[in-house]
């Protein structure tokens, strides 16, 4: 039974997936980077551990985070969208080097849909991914690092654009002239679903496996946004006239429905 689990990256989803985890009976712990963070999620109930993954190596108590632990789920942020020149692929060779050293045997690697490339169209997991950027290359490298480890086994949960709770991006659309790509469809995931997603693969002892966190639903990028926009009392974002032979990504899941059976439970639109 995978009943002992730890979050490395106690974030924006790792604590309300948290949250979940301990009222289904698990035992829960996770890593945060700083000792400031790690005290204040200690004193709202968390059992947090302050950890700091670098290129040069790991920091702080990595030890106690990874100890007794059955199931290891990793959301650690890349960092590599905000130009720090962040060498992802290294930080996560040295976080497994020192699972390795662990009785640790199922993980959890939380990936994202830019391993596929725009020019790839439609795309499920029985398409290899053909990255283009360098974040969905150095993302690509970590999932085969984590998939080809023996001592472990890896299922991977490629999440697409992030929405719920303070994440509402048609806020950072609102007003904004001439966007592009009207046409193509948005590739979004409520966080509950997330959580759900990653419950799920926790409870059917689900490793060693591929699945895509996308809602099935993919209206257009314009009408989307458009209409969370009027929703939400903000200007609508205009957009530029759309190319007709404009090819885009669209991302879906075969596995979440064969193999763990589940159903979304937010709508889009």
């Amino acid at each position: 039974m995978n009943k002992r689990i730890t979050i490395a990256g106690l974030g924006w989803l790792g604590q309300p997936l948290a949250h979940r985890l301990i009222n289904l009976g698990y035992s829960v712990k996770g890593s945060v980077t700083t000792i400031e963070k790690a005290t204040l999620l200690q004193q709202h109930g968390f059992n947090a551990f302050p950890v700091e993954i670098s290129e040069t190596g790991i920091s702080g108590e990595i030890s106690a985070l990874l100890k007794d632990t059955d199931c290891l789920i990793i959301m650690i942020p890349p960092g590599i969208r905000r130009n720090t020149g962040a060498d992802y692929v290294l930080k996560m060779v040295h976080l497994r080097e020192d699972i390795k050293k662990t009785a640790i045997n199922r993980i959890i690697l939380v990936s994202s849909t830019s391993v596929y490339s725009d020019s790839q169209g439609n795309v499920t997991e029985k398409d290899d991914p053909k990255p283009e950027t360098i974040a969905g290359k150095q993302l690509r490298q970590v999932e085969e690092l984590f998939i080809n480890t023996a001592s472990f086994k890896t299922t991977v949960v490629r999440f697409g654009g992030l929405i719920g709770g303070s994440r509402k991006p048609a806020r950072y659309l609102a007003g904004r002239k001439d966007l592009k790509d009207a046409n193509a469809p948005v590739n979004l995931i409520h966080r509950d679903d997330c959580i759900n997603i990653l419950v799920e693969i926790i409870k059917q002892d689900t490793f060693g496996k591929v699945f895509n966190g996308v809602n099935p639903q993919h209206p257009k990028k314009s009408d989307y946004y458009i209409q969370k926009a009027l929703e939400m009392g903000l200007e609508p974002p205009t957009f530029a006239d759309a190319d007709p032979d404009g090819i885009f990504k669209q991302v879906d899941s075969v596995n979440l429905d064969s193999i763990l059976g589940y159903i979304f439970k937010r709508i889009l639109n």
